[in-house]
């Protein structure tokens, strides 16, 4: 995982920079966007990372009680939370955005998408670690919470509305609460390149496949009550020294 706190320090790509990568992440992630104007007026995603990188200058030149008081402002301003304590990575992209929630020792990587209502949340009163780290080009789809000093790796999906607490490998797909891996293994392009993959329509299902299989088995069952009850019924059924146990005429 690329660190990424390297936004904050690294000389070479400046605030111009920046600003053109981020439009050119929307660009290529939403296609809804329509033009740079649309991008730079009208997106919330932007506008929450723009005073995120102003309060974290501020954050790590000591000044942490502007630093929080301009991650306030973004808050009010677009219904995101960032905590200047955060680090994140290049190429993020918040998509609408309103409800989101990243804690202060939250660490994410490159190239990663977080859809609204999704939380970056600790589990622990004590200070340290205790907010998750987000690997390179991981989704996280809409009201997902994912809680706790964990580690989500490479590559990974966590579906809608699920509820992670625990540490995940690089290419899983994660849904449930609580949140299980489900599916592992992950899209490339035929060079190899990985693929950022924003489809939530092809995430399994866990608990319908549960219902599946003890609806099946349920069939089964209801089939072999038949078969044994249909060969009680016949007329030599009496005459079957292991039938006639059961129907009480043996002696």
């Amino acid at each position: 995982m690329s660190d990424p706190s390297h936004t904050d320090d690294t000389p070479e790509i400046g605030a111009w920079a920046h600003l053109r990568e981020d439009v050119q992440t929307i660009f290529e992630r939403d296609p809804a966007a329509r033009s740079f104007w649309e991008i730079l007026l009208a997106y919330p995603g932007l506008h929450a990372l723009l005073v995120y990188r102003l309060s974290r200058w501020l954050w790590v030149h000591g000044l942490e009680t502007p630093g929080r008081f301009a991650s306030h402002l973004g808050r009010f301003l677009t219904g995101i939370e960032i905590h200047p304590g955060a680090k994140i990575g290049r190429r993020f992209f918040i998509d609408h955005g309103m409800a989101v929630v990243i804690g202060e020792t939250s660490e994410i990587g490159d190239d990663v998408t977080i859809y609204q209502g999704v939380t970056l949340g600790g589990t622990s009163t004590h200070r340290g670690k205790r907010h998750p780290t987000i690997e390179d080009s991981v989704t996280i789809f809409s009201g997902a919470k994912v809680l706790g000093p964990i580690t989500v790796g490479r590559h990974s999906r966590i579906g809608a509305g699920s509820v992670l607490v625990t540490s995940v490998p690089a290419h899983s797909t994660v849904v449930g609460i609580p949140g299980k891996v489900v599916k592992t293994g992950g899209k490339h392009t035929e060079t190899g390149k990985p693929v950022i993959d924003l489809d939530s329509a092809d995430l399994p299902d866990p608990v319908s496949r549960a219902l599946g299989a003890v609806l099946e088995q349920v069939e089964k069952l209801e089939e072999r009550v038949a078969e044994l009850s249909s060969r009680l019924e016949e007329p030599s059924a009496p005459e079957r020294p292991e039938l006639r146990k059961v129907s009480g005429d043996d002696t």
